[in-house]
This record gives C-alpha cells, sequence and structure tokens, in this order.
C-alpha cells in the first residue's frame, strides 16, 4: 500500500513513484523472510524545502524541477486575421520517461489545450455574469483546429530524488504554448500582442486594420 497525496503540480509521478517503490521494496523483504500474504507499506514525504533567506537569498522553494521549452510556426492571414499554427516542437526534460507514450500524449494534449487558451477561449463576463457561456461561444480547440503536427522531444536528465530518476511532465507542455505562438505570430507580422485569446479581431486591430 502507498500513500502519495494528491495529483497536482505535476508530482504524481515523483510521490506515488517513490511510494510504490518503498511499499514494494517492504512487500519484498516480508517475501524473502517467508511471510504471507507479504503487505508493504510505505509512506514517502518529499525532502524538506526552505523559504529564501532575506540576507543571501538563497533558498530550496522546491524539491524537484522539470525543464520545457517550445517553437511554433505559423501562419497569419493579414487579410482576415485568421492564425493557423502549423507546427509545434515541444522539449520537454522530465527526467526518467517511465511511460514514453503516455509522456508523448500529455504533452500533445498539454499543447492543444493551451492552443485554445492562447487562440479561442475568449472568456467574457458583465455586471458579474458569465457572458461566454455555451461551447458556441466559448470556443476550444477541435480537429480542424489543432496544430498539423506536435513533435514531442523527451530529455531524460535524471532526478536524484525521483523514482529511476522521473520528475514529472503534468503541466510542463502547457506553459510555453502561448508565448511560442505569440513569437511566431510576431515574427510573422512585426507586432507584439498582449492580449489573449489571438482571435482574428485581435489581430486585426494590431496590424492596424480595423
Amino acid at each position: 500500500m502507498e500513500n502519495a497525496g494528491s495529483v497536482s503540480a505535476s508530482r504524481m509521478t515523483f510521490m506515488s513513484g517513490n511510494a510504490i517503490r518503498g511499499a514494494a521494496k517492504a512487500a519484498l523483504k516480508k517475501w524473502i523472510s517467508e511471510e504471507r500474504p507479504a503487505i508493504g507499506e510505505f509512506k514517502y514525504l518529499a525532502p524538506p524545502t526552505t523559504p529564501f533567506d532575506k540576507e543571501t537569498g538563497h533558498s530550496m522553494p522546491n524539491f524537484a524541477y522539470a525543464y520545457s521549452a517550445q517553437a511554433a510556426e505559423v501562419e497569419v492571414d493579414t487579410e482576415t486575421g485568421h492564425v493557423r499554427v502549423v507546427r509545434i516542437v515541444a522539449a520537454d526534460d522530465l527526467g526518467k520517461a517511465i511511460n514514453p507514450e503516455l509522456v508523448v500524449g500529455q504533452i500533445e494534449g498539454g499543447v492543444v489545450q493551451a492552443q485554445g487558451y492562447a487562440m479561442l477561449e475568449d472568456y467574457k463576463t458583465k455586471d458579474g455574469y458569465v457572458l461566454t457561456d455555451q461551447l458556441s461561444t466559448y470556443l476550444i480547440p477541435t480537429i480542424l483546429d489543432i496544430p498539423e503536427k506536435v513533435e514531442a522531444v523527451i530529455l531524460e536528465v535524471p532526478d536524484p530524488n525521483g523514482p529511476w530518476g522521473a520528475r514529472g511532465v503534468g503541466e510542463m507542455p502547457f506553459l510555453p504554448t502561448a508565448a511560442a505562438i505569440s513569437a511566431a505570430v510576431h515574427d510573422a507580422t512585426g507586432v507584439w500582442y498582449n492580449e489573449f485569446p489571438l482571435t482574428p479581431e485581435r489581430i486585426l486591430r494590431g496590424l492596424g486594420k480595423i
């Protein structure tokens, strides 16, 4: 049995992996001692963290870090303001990839979700009421909107505290997507946009056409 806490902050593989390893090791010890059934229990506690030191600025605010970088290729129709994402290359250093196929799926899903945030999901309210409360007004990506290609680059630099060196990949692919798309739109148009989503109206306004 294992206790790994909540699934949040890209921590489940790190926490549950260490907890399962500890429980399996305890069960194996009982099995070797011919105890039947061999039941192992283990509670994994993450390494301690520290706040920022007021004098030196040094701290250990987190017990593990993962790293992500992305590049986007887009096409911008300067007549209609429509942006099409052609390709996303997502490189993620997540330590050991315990299940590489699931990692690729997580990267692809995170990219598509973040593309919706960056380009389609225009959340509007007025006087405390949500105006975009239907899928006809709050748009999310469909099969016709997603990039033609999402290329996942998995980097495996082991974390010394992770199970078999794993860290996690939960939110990582989501975080750089909007910035990558925005930078690609800037490269295509010469305009920096500081509002999301990048709707055709906003694109045309930035180009000075409306």
